[in-house]
């Protein structure tokens, strides 16, 4: 029991590692190819800081999940093992 949670847990990290890769791709290619297009100084500055807001705030939240899995994932992944085995003894 104690193999299948830890590779439960070892795929939501990766899952979470390659999400943040991806919003960090999304924002800096957007804000990049966004960043010629605007005039304004100021609305160049407000732009950016939304961004670096965005990017801060979604990071910290994928890693606060991935942290609270780690403190109890015997108790999340171990729920999720026992559905999914009761439901596959009741399908056969």
């Amino acid at each position: 029991m104690q193999r299948r949670i830890e590779a439960l847990y070892l795929s939501d990290v990766r899952g979470s590692a390659l999400l943040i890769v991806c919003l960090w791709a999304t924002i800096l290619f957007v804000l990049l190819m966004t960043w010629p297009h605007i005039p304004n100084m100021g609305i160049r500055v407000v732009v950016a800081a939304a961004a670096a807001a965005v990017l801060i705030f979604n990071t910290a939240a994928i890693l606060a999940m991935v942290n609270h899995y780690k403190e109890d994932k015997d108790f999340i992944y171990g729920l999720d093992i026992k559905n999914a085995d009761a439901f596959r003894n009741r399908k056969s």
